[in-house]
């Protein structure tokens, strides 16, 4: 198929993020992994808002031109954070990822401690755990029940975004979130509070990070 990568090149990694914001600070970030001499390839999709289009827009995304079957795959952009005292411009890293469905089981997320590792020593604060999905905007009530059933953060597109990767076939998978409102700093718009402003920054320089994962992960086709 023209524009598909040879068969045995490096597949590109794949980063999934819902909003124009999300892409536009994902893709400032480019800038930083590539001066660092980053070797393999990253595409940034802007998947559309909500599990539904996160779904298909990777779906779609696999096995096209631009990546291929075996890429792996990185959802990104903002969350909610769950637990007190999570503060904007926070990182979550997830170990699971499970959707809004009460008996949807969790999608397991490639090895850790890579991104940990290099996020922590950028001097960012990094909370781990299960990272929920929702179809919504969650508050209040809502977010606290989450926490207390072990969520760390929630977000609508990683989980339906992980799913969709793990479908189309085996592959390492992980969720990489930056806190946007958290139960002491809900916002309303992203951008127009010093917290969306923080988290948008915050975003903007982990792309590197994940050049760095990429490179380190022990894929079973090379």
């Amino acid at each position: 198929m023209p524009g598909r990568p040879p068969v045995d090149a490096e597949p590109p990694l794949l980063v999934a993020c819902a909003l124009g914001i999300e892409r536009f600070a994902l893709r400032r970030g480019e800038r930083a992994g590539a001066a660092g001499g980053a070797g393999p390839r990253i595409v940034t999709l802007r998947t559309g808002m909500g599990p539904q289009a996160a779904e298909r827009a990777v779906g779609a995304a696999l096995g096209a031109g631009s990546v291929t079957e075996r890429s792996p795959v990185v959802a990104s952009g903002f969350c909610a954070g769950l637990a007190p005292g999570m503060r904007p411009g926070d990182v979550v890293v997830a170990e699971a990822t499970r959707d809004h469905h009460a008996d949807a089981p969790e999608t397991l997320c490639h090895d850790n401690g890579p991104l940990l590792r290099a996020l922590r020593q950028r001097g960012l604060t990094v909370h781990t755990g299960l990272l929920r999905g929702s179809d919504h905007v969650v508050r209040g009530a809502e977010r606290a029940a989450l926490h207390a059933a072990g969520a760390v953060a929630v977000d609508m597109e990683s989980a339906a975004t992980l799913r969709a990767a793990r479908r189309a076939g085996s592959r390492p998978v992980a969720a990489v979130r930056v806190v946007v409102d958290a139960p002491e700093h809900e916002l309303v718009r992203i951008g127009t509070v010093r917290g969306g402003i923080s988290a948008f920054r915050v975003l903007r320089s982990v792309l590197p990070v994940f050049y760095e994962w990429h490179r380190s992960l022990l894929l079973p086709w090379r």
